[in-house]
């Protein structure tokens, strides 16, 4: 269902160099530049090292462990500590052609030394790979967002609040918004600075840290950008990865039936992204140039759904279009309708409609004609979508006063809740191999489906009713609206977004 997307916001126009308190500066020890101290983090079985060349104004950072990953960090790290807002750029370059494909020259943020704590960091792999790492808890499995820039020269990390964000360098050599984010929360001071990990507990590596950069982020008060990150994640491995970042408002992927390209909408368009593409392309959909949320492909790839509001009423009215493109064929003659759902024959489209004052479950033929109507419960229901059996059609319901997952037979009989959560849960999804369901959930306290908030995707086994968390993001609205699952089932698309000062990092 389409709700508009608007903000106003603000935020800082320059950054400053990091002012240390006085305390700090005057244990800081000169030979190590700007940092404070060093050591090894976790268990190493050989000693690191760190040195500053003050001529040249770089860091040689020496480093053992087995990994940085899981529920402990074994690595060398060159910290200081501060409080507040802060950012860490620098060049990195690996010493030595030899070394496991996945060590870590890292920028790094953590509340304590312990190996186990809670952190976040910006590592660039010795294979090229630079991603995002986090660990929100102490002794908690570590988490990552990969970018899809491989081996940049210069990277930063910025901690804004509670949400930290990285950057790295394009081919112009210029820092980008690399739509790898994520919240954790750091109490009192903390560690910053950078760090080596071998990832061989028998191995030790080198890596040179230049033009190093740490900054202090003054109070956000002028303008924000807002990026939307396309980013999908298998389901087994939780390593999500960005496809896709611009500083546009986009929404709701649909991934190809054949595996090949997404879908999705921006700015009343459709766009189409190649699996591997740098950049989408527009589908003609014209006269209906104002698409909303509420689109997906047909069972045979040919064609899409979408909803569309360029018509006299203006409000939302389901049409087909050829997956190429094309003129769109309306099917709905009431409106507002938004779509969310096609039957695995073919032959018949579920979708959300408000009809005198009450949202409920409709069906209607893919060649048009009379709308039939599932439910009949007080409070919105929404999200209708398919089993791939065709036997049932899942939705979200607020029937029992807060929003939960429904299903019902393909005809509207047998209406069921499938679970009692917590949470606000949103759009339920299944797999194509019918195994899992994924879903959006919002906190206790949030009605609807807004923009900007913290939310988690949620995923169910279809055998047990077993959920766990998928991954938390910012997003909500946009993130996750139509259906996104890769068709082997192993991976979901979905979209985050970020908010950030039009001269942060990303935007110079």
């Amino acid at each position: 269902m389409q709700f508009s997307f608007r903000r106003q916001i603000s935020a800082s126009c320059c950054l400053t160099l990091l002012t240390l308190v006085a305390s700090a500066a005057s244990a800081a020890t000169p030979s190590l530049g700007i940092f404070q101290d060093h050591g090894d983090v976790g268990t190493v079985l050989h000693p690191g090292s760190a040195e500053y060349n003050a001529a040249q104004q770089n860091y040689t950072i020496s480093g053992s462990g087995a990994n940085m990953w899981f529920g402990e960090d074994d690595f060398h790290y060159l910290w200081t500590r501060v409080s507040g807002d802060v950012s860490l750029t620098a060049d990195i370059a690996f010493l030595g052609e030899t070394g496991d494909n996945h060590r870590k020259a890292v920028l790094m943020i953590r509340q304590s030394l312990d190996g186990n704590s809670a952190a976040v960091d910006l590592a660039r792999h010795g294979d090229g790979l630079t991603s995002l790492q986090f660990r929100d808890e102490p002794g908690g499995n570590a988490h990552e967002v990969q970018s899809n820039v491989s081996a940049p020269r210069t990277v930063r990390i910025e901690k804004r609040g509670d949400y930290f964000y990285a950057f790295v360098s394009g081919s112009d050599g210029k820092l980008q918004v690399a739509g790898a984010s994520t919240k954790l929360v750091l109490t009192g001071r903390f560690y910053i600075g950078i760090g080596v990990c071998a990832h061989d507990k028998d191995a030790v590596q080198k890596a040179v840290f230049s033009n190093v950069k740490l900054m202090s982020l003054p109070a956000t008060t002028g303008k924000l950008v807002l990026y939307s990150v396309l980013e999908t994640i298998p389901i087994r491995s939780t390593d999500r990865r960005v496809a896709y970042v611009a500083p546009v408002h986009f929404e709701a992927p649909n991934w190809s039936r054949d595996g090949s390209f997404f879908l999705f909408n921006s700015e009343g368009k459709m766009r189409r992204l190649a699996l591997n593409g740098t950049e989408p392309t527009t589908i003609a959909t014209d006269p209906q140039n104002r698409c909303n949320n509420d689109h997906g492909i047909s069972p045979d790839g040919q064609s899409m759904a979408i909803s569309d509001q360029s018509g006299s009423s203006q409000k939302p009215s389901i049409y087909i279009v050829p997956i190429v493109g094309g003129t769109p064929r309306q099917i709905t003659q009431n409106s507002p309708s938004y779509w969310h759902g096609w039957s695995p024959d073919g032959k018949t489209l579920a979708f959300a409609g408000q009809r005198d004052g009450d949202f409920d479950i409709y069906t209607i033929p893919v060649t048009g004609g009379q709308e039939t109507r599932l439910t009949t419960a007080k409070g919105l229901d929404d999200g209708p979508e398919y089993s791939p059996d065709g036997e049932y059609i899942y939705f979200n319901s607020e029937r029992t006063g807060s929003m939960q997952i429904w299903r019902m037979k393909a005809d509207g009989s047998a209406q069921e809740q499938v679970l009692s959560e917590e949470t606000n849960d949103w759009f339920p999804h299944i797999s194509p191999d019918g195994k899992w369901m994924v879903f959006l959930s919002y906190e206790k306290g949030v009605s609807g489906h807004p923009a900007e908030k913290d939310v988690a995707l949620n995923l169910m086994s279809m055998d047990d009713k077993k959920v766990h968390v998928l991954t938390k993001l910012f997003g909500g609205q946009g993130t996750i609206n139509v259906p996104s699952w890769s068709p082997d089932s192993l991976k979901l698309a979905f979209v985050s977004y970020e908010l950030l000062p039009e001269d942060s990092g990303g935007t110079k």
